[in-house]
């Protein structure tokens, strides 16, 4: 087999067929020996396998070769999992920052509304002085007309 057994599976290649052939060369293997009677051994691609498993010794190929299939399973699906914990940080990262944002309008907002206090204050004063000053203006007419309207008094 020159692909993994993962590769297989997410190919949708037939898997038990796969095992049954491997048990099959297996059993073959087995009956084969060397000279030396050393068993011949066939290598089983571990390239695609994560450093946290190991291989028993003399587990059979097809044991192998399930459990191979089945850690690239799990290996694959905790890799989605970090994925999705790197996005969840990502959003809790847009939060922040959809937060400060918040916070810096809301003091922008507090800022405009202090100042349009500040103006209508500012209003306020000039309407009551104009109001005094034409309080005033009238006053001053009223007395200077009625000082033209009376009639001279002899100076004594």
């Amino acid at each position: 087999m020159d692909e993994s057994t993962a590769a297989h599976l997410a190919n949708g290649i037939d898997l038990e067929g796969e095992i049954k052939a491997e048990f099959v060369k297996a059993a073959s293997v087995r009956e084969l020996r060397l000279a030396n009677s050393a068993p011949i051994t066939v290598r089983v691609p571990r390239g695609a396998m994560p450093e946290y498993v190991q291989h028993r010794e003399g587990a059979t190929e097809v044991g192998k070769l399930s459990a191979e299939a089945i850690v690239g399973e799990y290996e694959a699906a905790a890799k989605e999992i970090e994925g999705m914990g790197a996005e969840l940080i990502e959003r809790v990262r847009q939060c922040e920052t959809m937060v400060q944002d918040a916070l810096a309008v809301t003091k922008e907002m507090k800022d405009t509304a202090a100042r349009y206090r500040e103006h209508a204050k500012r209003v306020f004063l000039q309407i009551e002085e104009c109001s005094l000053m034409t309080a005033e203006v009238r006053k001053t007419c009223t007395e200077l007309k009625e000082k033209i309207a009376a009639p001279p008094t002899a100076p004594a």
